[in-house]
């Protein structure tokens, strides 16, 4: 009954953005709510150290490349924080003493299966996207993902026998053995494969790669490719390729786990879902199960770039506004298929809306009317009579099963959506059952009306603490405040705001 959920490992050539916050919030959304259902989980994310973006980002700011791996690696383990994260693992690509000998290893086991080649090469390579690129793939002559037009690189490298794979991997997709999320990038993977399969290079010259990298096993002139070095982080980081005890671990999570849940975006598809299955069939490894595909967070309809002066930055969006806030626009605003583009305008409408108008509201109004009608206990009674309090009370009960069945999905927006028509039920009863005017027909001596509030203020309850219980891995210190707010048995708390709104910020005028 595992869960085993990694983000893919970003380049560290600079800070990270909330392009990236999406995915590790995504995928702790997924790990907190298995969790919370009581499966064993691992979440592992981490950072790609062995890039060429990153020797020629430290070359740009002229420090070492160690310096600037190290600092902008401690960044994005630093999102943990203001992110509310909850990952078990952190692996650096470059200095975690699991990773050398794991992808060792790998490569060891693709070269006994005859699946490595030496040959010259040459063709068009973006350093960006760290590929090669054959002409029909450019737009005007650039890099689809960049923009930019690659270089020619001409030298002898290592080459991976994928050609031999094309049906070994259409028939885990198409079997489901290998589930891909949403069915439209399963197709685009269906679709690149039917297309032909070309073996491609999995290693860089030491000259090329400026020293930096990891070395190729028995040729000392070649660096693993970054990409056949970073994906076997996912199992590296388990324990594949260390001592007994390492080997015990990756058989607990990923030889023997029931889920194993790669978290990627649109523009990685092609590594993920072809080339490292391909590695792994090759080397004897089980796949993955599930590989979710995200698109694109964009501003002004743009994908986020260092060069067009969009990026935005996700920890000081979260000073500004609380974690709960961004975590919540990231899983209720950003569809499964397709983009979405973030504004603080759309991030504070949001949290209003659903965080302190609707669930904050019922919060604080429920736990105010136990107190104002009941002293602050809870008087829960023994069957539903009502039609009206049966049907609400199913709603309750119905909730946790939609959220699994959405995030079984991979789709955060319906789960959060689920959770808001919840809570819209909730302030509607509210309003239906109205607890104050039975209150004052209790004092003016009605016992029917005095039953009914506790029937009604009892279910109101019921369903805060649901709400608490549920947002867990969505919001997780809005769920506490509200679950602390909620008590416990007959008792709650003494009322108090959960979620405040925000408020925009205030334009200002120079001069």
């Amino acid at each position: 009954m595992s869960f085993y959920v990694t983000t893919a490992i970003p380049y560290v050539n600079s800070a990270p953005h909330i392009g990236f916050a999406l995915e590790i919030v995504e995928a702790d959304a997924l790990a907190r709510h298995h969790r919370h259902r009581g499966k064993p989980v691992r979440f592992l994310t981490g950072t790609d150290d062995n890039s060429l973006k990153n020797v020629k980002a430290a070359q740009a700011e002229g420090i070492t490349t160690e310096e600037l791996v190290a600092r902008n690696a401690a960044l994005f383990e630093g999102l943990r924080g203001p992110l509310a994260l909850s990952f078990d693992d952190f692996i650096k690509t470059s200095s975690d003493p699991r990773h050398l000998p794991g992808v060792e290893k790998l490569w060891r086991a693709c070269e006994a299966s005859g699946d490595l080649y030496k040959k010259h090469y040459e063709g068009k390579y973006c350093v960006g996207c760290e590929q090669f690129y054959a002409e029909a793939d450019l737009v005007d002559g650039k890099c689809p993902e960049h923009g930019v037009e690659p270089q020619v690189v001409s030298e002898e490298n290592w080459f991976f026998r994928l050609s031999k794979y094309a049906d070994d991997l259409k028939r885990v997709i198409t079997s489901g053995e290998l589930t891909i999320e949403p069915e439209s990038r399963k197709n685009e993977v269906l679709s690149l494969i039917d297309s032909g399969l070309q073996d491609f290079s999995v290693s860089r010259s030491v000259a090329r790669a400026h020293g930096w990298g990891v070395p190729v096993p028995g040729d000392p002139g070649q660096v693993m490719y970054v990409w056949f070095d970073a994906l076997g982080n996912y199992i590296t980081a388990p324990g594949y390729g260390g001592g007994e005890d390492d080997e015990q671990n990756f058989d607990t999570w990923w030889t023997n786990g029931e889920t194993r849940a790669h978290v990627i975006g649109k523009g990685i598809i092609r590594f993920h879902a072809v080339y490292w299955p391909a590695m792994l069939i090759s080397a004897g490894v089980n796949l993955p199960t599930h590989i979710f595909v995200h698109d694109y967070i964009t501003v002004d309809g743009k994908k986020i770039g260092k060069s067009l002066g969009n990026v935005i930055d996700p920890v000081a969006v979260t000073a500004e506004y609380g974690t709960d806030a961004l975590r919540w626009w990231l899983l209720r605003e950003v569809p499964k298929v397709g983009d979405a583009d973030f504004t603080i305008d759309r991030l504070i409408t949001r949290a209003n809306e659903d965080l302190a108008n609707g669930l904050g509201n019922l919060v604080n109004r429920t736990v105010s009317m136990v107190h104002r009608y009941r002293g602050g206990t809870v008087n829960t009674p023994d069957t539903l009579v009502d039609e009206g309090d049966r049907t609400f009370a199913q709603t309750l009960q119905n909730l946790p099963k939609e959220i699994d069945t959405a995030l079984n999905a991979f789709d955060f927006r319906a789960a959060t959506g689920a959770f808001v028509k919840a809570v819209d039920a909730a302030n509607k009863y509210v309003d239906t059952n109205a607890p104050w005017a039975l209150a004052k027909g209790e004092k003016g001596g009605s016992a029917v009306d005095g039953v009914r509030l506790d029937t009604v203020l009892a279910l109101l309850v019921k369903a805060c603490r649901v709400f608490g219980d549920e947002l867990t891995p969505f919001a997780p210190a809005l769920a506490e405040k509200i679950v602390a707010q909620c008590g416990e048995a007959e008792k709650v708390a003494t009322p108090a705001p959960v979620f405040p709104r925000l408020e925009a910020p205030t334009a200002t005028t120079e001069g």
